[in-house]
């Protein structure tokens, strides 16, 4: 059996006893970096042999532990910090066991993505992951260009280094949406910052970026259907200054006007309460 075992992304309380079940009946973990994940099992006293398995020798490996569950042996894949095969190793050795008939079992677990879409509030019916743009600014742009009408919120990982860059190009092609940037989730520098692309874009020129980022852009807006913006922003300001929450006068006026919410949600940042 190949167990797909996802670690915590920060917090070691987020592992699941039975990821630590898994991970002390295992023969071998096969391990994205060996000494970080040393360091995760000396935490929890487990005691197993470890190999590497990343970008580098993925293909390579795979014969190996294909052979190996041939064999009957438990294999666990981790991976730094996450779920393995999710924009990290794996992917290839997954699709090799399901190709060979071998069994295969994932086990769910901490996902960097889905908090940070949750911390965004932009949330609804549907989202698209896509993970990490191209490093290069003309294949990002192209990228982004294929995305620009999707009506859902988008979710992207980024480096410190590259992100100012990236939401420049986010700017450029999809336009001063609405934007949430999460970083170091679940550690204890976490930080979330929502606002306008502009306007975080600004920020991170002014300060450096540390820390993996999650990137979640709110989706295409559509048409208000002859609604004026005047009308929504009046309305968002009686319902603010009576006290309700953004989050509860956002759902009554996307409902009430049969608007997105990610659009309502961005004419509420721009809205102040009347005293």
């Amino acid at each position: 059996m190949l167990y797909v075992c996802p670690t915590p992304i920060g917090n070691l309380e987020d592992i699941t006893l039975r990821v630590l079940r898994v991970l002390k009946e295992a023969d071998l973990i096969l391990a994205e970096d060996t000494r970080r994940t040393r360091r995760l099992l000396r935490h929890f006293k487990i005691k197993k042999p470890l190999t590497s398995f990343h970008d580098h020798n993925e293909k390579e490996k795979s014969r190996m532990v294909i052979s190996l569950l041939e064999q009957g042996q438990k294999i666990a894949l981790v991976s730094d910090a996450g779920m393995p095969g999710i924009s990290d190793p794996g992917v290839f050795l997954i699709k090799k066991v399901i190709e060979q008939g071998l069994p295969l079992e994932v086990l769910p677990g901490a996902n960097a993505a889905l908090v940070g879409y949750l911390q965004s509030g932009f949330l609804g019916d549907a989202f698209l992951y896509y993970g990490f743009l191209p490093r290069r600014s003309r294949e990002r742009l192209r990228v982004l260009e294929s995305l620009q009408d999707w009506p859902y919120p988008l979710i992207f990982y980024e480096a410190p280094h590259r992100l100012a860059a990236m939401l420049a190009d986010v700017l450029a092609v999809l336009g001063n949406r609405a934007i949430s940037v999460s970083r170091e989730l679940t550690k204890q520098f976490e930080e979330t910052r929502r606002g306008t692309v502009d306007e975080l874009l600004a920020f991170y020129r002014e300060n450096t970026p540390r820390g993996e980022f999650v990137v979640t852009v709110s989706g295409r807006e559509e048409e208000a259907g002859g609604i004026e913006e005047s009308d929504i922003s009046q309305l968002l300001q009686k319902l603010l200054s009576g006290g309700l929450s953004t989050k509860d006068a956002v759902e009554q006026v996307s409902k009430k006007y049969r608007l997105p919410r990610n659009q309502v949600y961005r004419i509420a940042l721009e809205v102040k309460p009347e005293d």
